[in-house]
């Protein structure tokens, strides 16, 4: 009797183990190239113009098929959809490492980002499929969630150490070992369970016309801070944007079969409202902060690379200190709902704090200060969300609800840095303090954070089952 009850633990420990070291390649990989990007100018004699591609080939990629990489997981087994992940991932930063021209790099770019948008929603459902609901499926998002914090704001930190003390290569080339290794994990305390291949139940119109509709817009917004809004450059791929996914939601309502995205996730208020909240906190947490944080540590505290990355630590340390060991446990006596709540202002609040920089302010008053309530509130919410949206959706939709999620994340860390470049931008020939658009993106920030907030006060109020061990 004992062995039965202590056999499964090895096995979700070793999904928790893969699926975080899937995740965190997956988020690494957004940010770590940023810091390196002058080197590799200088190395492979980029265009200047086309400079941008080493991080708009992942992010694209990325974005545009998360749905897809979603369903995927669903249709034809997330075990085989994980190695398929890691394997590309693997190879993708093989070639890039070693690429010896600029279109190699953007073309390797563009398959780690792939590879990525299978492994961000895989790595999800595995944990909400192996972890029954309660104590252990809480720890499991809780540690799931540190580690998306720990990579992405790690990026920075890790490329520009690398790249100081190494090369820009190792920044790629690191991920083979890493990769490696948990693909090793996965083959052997993985459960080879998965059905047989039943790709005729992806539904490919609505698959084409979702990744057609999403890298529309990731290219338009993209495209939007060099270009502005009402160019041509941008208003056109936003068009494509609208077209794309209004066909997508015709095609999921009226003609698929096998929906990508069931209408019965969206028919969902917790799936609804819920991925509504995690795109505006996509729109101000993370990738939005980092670029903003990043820059104005640089630019106004004169920072140099290595250091702006050590500047995010008391970010992330607060973040993971919070939702490992507070939130898991607040999660067993408060609602999920209140808990969202709470974090959302909590964030809001030291976003205000921070648009209050000024020409004199220190990293002491005008990083970390604010860092302390943002990173706080961001640990007490973000594992919350995360179980209020994916908890409860039937097994053979998990795939598709993780995508759904990533993709609102996704979406809103795309579109954030360029509305809120767009929105806090002076008029041509104006003059103003020049640290006032961070001013005003950090007050942004904290509006959308008040509106998460607002929000999450539609939501259904749920409750841990069992105190977290």
């Amino acid at each position: 009797m004992a062995s039965r009850t202590t056999q499964p633990v090895p096995r979700s420990r070793s999904v928790l183990a893969v699926a975080c070291i899937g995740q965190l390649m997956v988020v690494l990989d957004v940010s770590v190239l940023n810091v390196a990007l002058p080197t590799i100018q200088r190395a492979l004699e980029f265009d200047p113009l086309k400079l941008h591609w080493v991080t708009n080939a992942y992010t694209l990629a990325f974005g545009g098929f998360l749905l897809v990489g979603g369903r995927l997981a669903d249709v034809w087994g997330r075990r085989r959809i994980l190695l398929l992940g890691l394997a590309s991932f693997v190879a993708a930063s093989l070639v890039g490492g070693l690429a010896g021209d600029a279109t190699t790099l953007v073309a390797a770019r563009a398959a780690q980002g792939l590879a990525a948008a299978a492994l961000a929603p895989v790595t999800l459902t595995l944990l909400t499929t192996s972890h029954p609901e309660g104590a252990a499926r809480t720890r499991a998002l809780a540690i799931w969630t540190a580690t998306s914090i720990a990579g992405g704001a790690g990026g920075n930190l890790l490329g520009g150490v690398l790249t100081e003390f190494a090369t820009w290569r190792a920044v790629l080339l690191i991920n083979v070992p890493i990769g490696v290794v948990a693909m090793t994990m996965a083959l052997r305390r993985l459960p080879g369970t998965d059905s047989r291949a039943s790709l005729a139940r992806l539904d490919l119109p609505g698959a084409l016309a979702v990744t057609t509709g999403l890298v529309a817009l990731a290219y338009g917004t993209a495209r939007a801070p060099v270009e502005g809004w009402s160019s041509s450059e941008t208003l056109a791929p936003v068009c494509v944007a609208v077209l794309g996914l209004g066909l997508f939601a015709l095609i999921e309502t009226r003609c698929a079969r096998f929906p990508l995205l069931p209408p019965a996730l969206l028919a969902s208020r917790p799936v609804r409202l819920g991925n509504l909240a995690m795109l505006l906190a996509g729109a101000s947490f993370q990738v939005p902060m980092w670029y903003f944080l990043t820059l104005y540590m640089q630019e106004e505290l004169h920072f140099n690379a290595v250091r702006a990355g050590l500047g995010f630590l008391p970010h992330t340390l607060l973040s993971i200190a919070v939702g490992l060991w507070v939130t898991p446990r607040l999660m067993r006596r408060v609602s999920h709902r209140a808990l969202v709540v709470a974090g959302g202002l909590l964030a809001a609040c030291g976003f205000c704090w921070q648009s209050l920089v000024t020409a004199q302010s220190t990293y002491l008053d005008g990083v970390l200060g604010p860092a302390v309530l943002i990173a706080v509130g961001g640990g007490l919410f973000i594992t919350p969300l995360t179980g209020i949206v994916v908890g409860g959706t039937a097994a053979g939709d998990a795939g598709a609800a993780s995508g759904l999620m990533n993709t609102a994340k996704q979406a809103g860390g795309a579109v954030g840095p360029s509305a809120l470049v767009a929105l806090t931008a002076a008029p041509p020939g104006a003059s103003t303090d020049p640290i006032a658009g961070y001013r005003h993106a950090f007050l942004a920030m904290a509006i959308l954070l008040a509106l998460t907030a607002a929000i999450a006060l539609l939501l259904p109020a749920r409750r841990g089952s069992a105190h977290p061990r």
